[in-house]
């Protein structure tokens, strides 16, 4: 998965960003402030995910989705009953994937990007998010026709890009991911998201050196980022170097201990310890 599904609001596992897409809960820019003159009556903006419009009740709504995403459905449930449109519903399905449904939330953002009224970069978010949660719920061939959509709005857009290269990669297909793995790089080289999933590609396809280039320049820009070290660790792993692969999975559960990458650390621990004749 894009690295972009990391872990929604960190509860569930996750892969968007600029325009809305590889992990918006956790890397989405906020937005701009409220005009100064609303600065008294407004309620604090979340980071995330990319808003589609503006309102207290939003604010309230997106507020709610990490502590409380049950409470966060049920308000937008009765707002929408009350006539609150899209705005409505576009928490609800965010509500819906955050309380770990995201098959039921991608079916609202479709609708919602499908439905007449969204429109350009709107749109884009919309789809983008829908992807995101398909790519949680495992279905590449949705997540893969949601981003396929909105990249034809948006054909630059590096979090698209890595978002569909993460569905085409959970279908097996290693040449349409690898090209848009390359082409969000040439947008943006520091998107280690880009680096560390390219990296699996190229270790999957037994091509060691281009994989461990990969590694080491997203190690390079983020060494403690629990997923880069149990990519690292598998590759290291690879090379015969099974202390370092024990090093880096061993400060994936120091850093995030109950996160699915510690998970993964501690499953390939164990693998490692029970010795190659047992695997």
């Amino acid at each position: 998965m894009t690295p972009r599904l990391l872990a929604v609001l960190t509860a569930i596992p996750l892969a968007l960003g600029a325009a809305g897409g590889a992990a918006w809960w956790l890397r989405a820019v906020p937005p701009d402030p409220a005009p100064m003159e609303a600065e008294a009556d407004a309620l604090p903006t979340p980071p995330f995910p990319p808003r589609i419009a503006e309102g207290d009740q939003y604010d309230k709504c997106l507020t709610m989705l990490i502590e409380d995403p049950e409470g966060a459905e049920a308000l937008a449930a009765t707002w929408k009953a009350a006539g609150g449109g899209d705005t409505a519903i576009h928490c609800q399905a965010l509500a819906a994937i955050a309380a770990g449904e995201p098959e039921t939330g991608a079916d609202m953002l479709e609708k919602l990007a499908r439905g007449g009224k969204a429109e350009g970069l709107m749109r884009v978010v919309l789809l983008s998010q829908a992807a995101e949660a398909r790519l949680m719920a495992e279905q590449a061939e949705e997540a893969l026709k949601d981003t396929t959509e909105a990249l034809a709005i948006s054909p630059e857009d590096p979090d698209l890009l890595v978002e569909r290269a993460s569905a085409n990669d959970m279908l097996g297909r290693s040449t349409p991911a690898m090209d848009d793995l390359n082409q969000a790089l040439r947008l943006d080289p520091r998107r280690t998201d880009a680096l560390v999933l390219r990296a699996s590609v190229w270790r999957r396809l037994d091509m060691l050196a281009e994989a461990r280039s990969d590694i080491d320049k997203a190690v390079a820009l983020d060494p403690d980022d629990p997923e880069i070290l149990v990519e690292r660790g598998i590759l290291r792993q690879r090379l015969g170097d099974n202390a370092g692969a024990r090093k880096d999975w061993m400060r994936v559960q120091e850093l995030d201990p109950n996160s699915e990458a510690a998970e993964l650390a501690a499953q390939n621990l164990t693998l490692l310890d029970a010795g190659p004749e047992k695997k």
